[in-house]
Order: C-alpha cells, then sequence, then structure tokens
C-alpha cells in the first residue's frame, strides 16, 4: 500500500473533528464541576482521594464480577441466578 493510502479522508479527518470538540466540551463541562465542587468547599486533596477510591472501588468489583463469572461457567448457570446466592442486588 502506498503511503497516501494511510492518509485520512475528508469523511475521517471531520470525524476527528468532532470528536476533539467533543473532548473540548466534556473538559470544559468538567472543569466547571470541579470549580461547582470546590466553591462548595471541597478540596483537590479530598476530591483526588475520592477519585482514587472509586478507583480502587472499580478494580475490586470487577475482579468479584470475574470470580463471579468462572463460577458461573464452573456450575453452568448464569451469573444473575448467582446474585441471590451471595445476597447481591442486580445494581451491585
Amino acid at each position: 500500500p502506498s503511503p497516501k493510502s494511510f492518509q485520512p479522508n475528508g469523511a475521517n479527518e471531520e470525524a476527528l473533528r468532532c470528536e476533539i470538540e467533543e473532548l473540548k466540551q466534556k473538559d470544559l463541562a468538567l472543569d466547571q464541576e470541579i470549580a461547582q465542587l470546590l466553591s462548595e468547599g471541597y478540596s483537590l486533596e479530598e476530591l483526588d482521594k475520592h477519585i482514587s477510591l472509586l478507583h480502587e472501588y472499580n478494580e475490586i468489583k470487577d475482579a468479584g464480577q470475574m470470580l463471579l463469572g468462572k463460577l458461573a461457567v464452573i456450575r453452568g448457570v448464569t451469573t444473575k441466578q448467582l446474585y441471590p446466592e451471595y445476597d447481591l442486588e442486580l445494581s451491585d
């Protein structure tokens, strides 16, 4: 293939521009949300700690979901069928 075949065409360029604009808007919205939280008295350290704890929670939850999935395969049932056995809510 020629090097030109790796160049984005007009449609791809436009899609990338749209994606960049969406990311800029999300960045602005997040900056505004952070400013709002700071104005409510939260500190950056507190927000960083909260984000860190959310990441840790999500990693633990992902590991639990993986284990439930493997157990479901071993038992030949769905993961959903295991939830009542472990007192889990479907929203967990």
